[in-house]
């Protein structure tokens, strides 16, 4: 999905029409991503309405370097940040155990086992400190150090969070591997 320089400046020029497309286009997509950091769907909802305002707020200063598509995730991940900033929800998964990340259990999974639905659910039942610290790490690719910066947190904490969040989604993605397993078999 490409955007068009035509379609930039007319949002940069505040073109209602030009931004309806620009929204309709990439609000589905960027949703997924709200729904990842939030605590619910109004919270995402709410989190992708800001990140568009304040992506028409400064289309002009797109650089026109880079994917334009970049530059809006960027914005829309920096204001879900935000949002659970506002909120202060993390300060209750505080937790300063060094964890020592392991690679000796690691779960494998076809991503076609389970749908985005599936996926998503799991994400989402997590506290919100596992979540934002899992989001960040696991799918937007930070590193603990810029996740503590981030969060205002400390490092052992970013990781400690992501261990616990890592291992609570695999159980959770075991039972649901079982359920599927389960309903098959009883089919037959």
């Amino acid at each position: 999905m490409e955007v068009n320089e035509q379609l930039i400046k007319a949002c940069a020029k505040g073109k209602i029409k030009a931004q309806k497309e620009l929204y309709d286009m990439f609000s589905p997509v960027f949703y997924v991503i709200c729904l990842r950091y939030a605590y619910s769907k109004a919270e995402a909802e709410d989190v992708l309405q800001e990140g568009f305002v304040k992506i028409f707020k400064h289309i002009a200063q797109y650089e026109h370097t880079g994917s334009f598509i970049a530059w809006m995730k960027r914005i829309v991940v920096n204001t879900a940040i935000t949002f659970y900033h506002k909120n202060k929800r993390h300060n209750t998964n505080y937790d300063y155990d060094l964890v020592v990340e392991r690679h000796d259990d690691v779960y494998e999974y076809n991503v076609a086992d389970f749908t985005m639905e599936e996926l998503l659910e799991v994400i989402q039942e997590l506290s919100p400190g596992y979540k934002m610290v899992f989001n960040l790490y696991a799918i937007e690719g930070y590193k603990h150090r810029e996740i503590a910066e981030i969060l205002g947190i400390d490092i052992n904490t970013s990781k400690s969070q992501y261990s616990r969040a890592k291992k609570i989604l695999q159980a959770k993605l075991i039972k649901i591997k079982d359920k599927d397993s389960k309903n098959i078999y009883e089919k037959r």
